[in-house]
């Protein structure tokens, strides 16, 4: 890898930028026609699934519903309900799929999440003390986080998280450690945890006891079949969000090196701090295309069928510029994330270098124009994602 001119970079900012206007100018039918059909079938699953199941007292009929819904439950929260929330499908102005109105099938409250990942996360990606996606404040997955002996267990807290993502999300958004610093009130928390506790137990109500119970005598395989396939979507989920950023590739950065940061070092740093997946279009579909992570963490406000059209723009970009473009197999990606939970649990002296490809000073940006990170109009969380959306 060469070493970059600040000159390089903005180069390399203005290219990308390109194509996000590239892509903003060409939305339209096709891609609202792409969203409407992925809603369309993960609703036919859905049906397809829960009426399978109420056939449950023969096996092959239990199999094939609790996959049905399970591969439901998938599309809903990777290729739909996160990408709405983002706010991708905002310009086409349908009330029914705006990041304003969508609510999830997920105890996490949307308007919790968009703050703590639209915000939080997607300006502050990989930057240690502002992004608290790494390691979700529960593992450490940085050797510049300081050892505690708290970490030795962390194999084991991320094999429990897996199962139940979708609840460590939920407490994730709480942000209980700024309680220590007096940045947030008991009552804020306790406010935001009755919110959690009231979406929860909807949810509850609708997958362990309401479905469970017009099926009378099948109670018992609709209630399994019903927890299998949330904690099939939630090891899923939690397999490819920890492939997308925490193989060994990733860099994370420091807040100093974000000081005073331009828009082509923010990208910059969302490139270095990302990491795809290889497979073919119905693999993408089901990551919700966070299987194209870079080009998410590039462009997060456009359509999510427009990254595999862009990725090898992206990744012809990087070759011109001499930069890594970070991919690999979901089994490679995810070997690499579990040696990476299982090397940082141990204590560590030697912190790993600046990745070569970043220039002397990589102050990374707060975001590129045409992004807001604001409240939205609404009140509610803040959201980035395009002026025109």
């Amino acid at each position: 890898m060469q070493t970059f001119s600040e000159a390089d970079v903005e180069e390399f900012g203005r290219e990308l930028d390109k194509i996000r206007d590239d892509v903003i100018a060409s939305r339209g039918e096709d891609d609202a026609r792409y969203i409407r059909r992925v809603i369309a079938v993960q609703r036919a699953l859905e049906v397809s699934g829960r009426t399978l199941l109420f056939a449950s007292v023969l096996p092959p009929a239990w199999l094939a519903g609790t996959a049905a819904l399970a591969t439901a439950k998938i599309l809903e929260n990777m290729e739909i309900g996160h990408n709405v929330l983002h706010g991708q499908w905002d310009w086409m102005r349908d009330p029914e799929i705006h990041s304003s109105t969508w609510e999830w099938d997920l105890v996490s409250p949307a308007g919790h999440w968009k703050y703590t990942h639209n915000y939080l996360h997607h300006t502050w990606t990989n930057v240690l003390g502002k992004d608290r996606d790494i390691g979700f404040v529960l593992l450490r997955l940085s050797p510049e986080q300081p050892w505690h002996p708290y970490y030795l267990g962390q194999p084991l807290y991320n094999a429990v998280l897996a199962p139940f993502f979708e609840w460590g999300v939920a407490l994730h958004d709480l942000e209980v450690e700024r309680l220590r610093g007096g940045d947030k009130s008991w009552t804020e928390v306790f406010t935001q945890l009755r919110e959690i506790l009231r979406k929860a137990g909807r949810q509850a109500v609708k997958d362990y006891m309401a479905f469970p119970l017009l099926a009378g005598p099948l109670f018992f395989p609709v209630l399994v079949g019903n927890l299998t396939a949330n904690m099939t979507r939630n090891v899923w989920a939690h397999t490819v969000i920890f492939c997308g950023h925490f193989p060994d590739e990733a860099a994370t950065f420091s807040e100093e090196q974000i000081e005073g940061e331009t828009r082509g070092e923010w990208y910059l740093r969302q490139l270095l701090g990302s990491c795809n997946l290889t497979g073919g279009p119905l693999f993408h579909i089901m990551t919700g295309n966070l299987s194209h992570q870079i080009e998410h963490h590039l462009f997060p406000d456009l359509p999510s069928n427009r990254y595999a059209e862009i990725a090898p723009r992206v990744r012809a970009l990087c070759e011109r510029f001499g930069l890594p473009y970070n991919t690999g197999s979901l089994l490679r990606q995810t070997a690499r994330v579990w040696k990476r939970v299982f090397r940082l649990a141990l204590p560590t002296t030697k912190q790993r270098p600046e990745p070569d490809a970043a220039p002397a000073r990589l102050q990374t940006v707060p975001a590129p124009a045409g992004y807001t990170t604001g409240i939205d109009v609404l009140g509610r969380a803040p959201a980035l994602r395009g002026a025109s959306g």
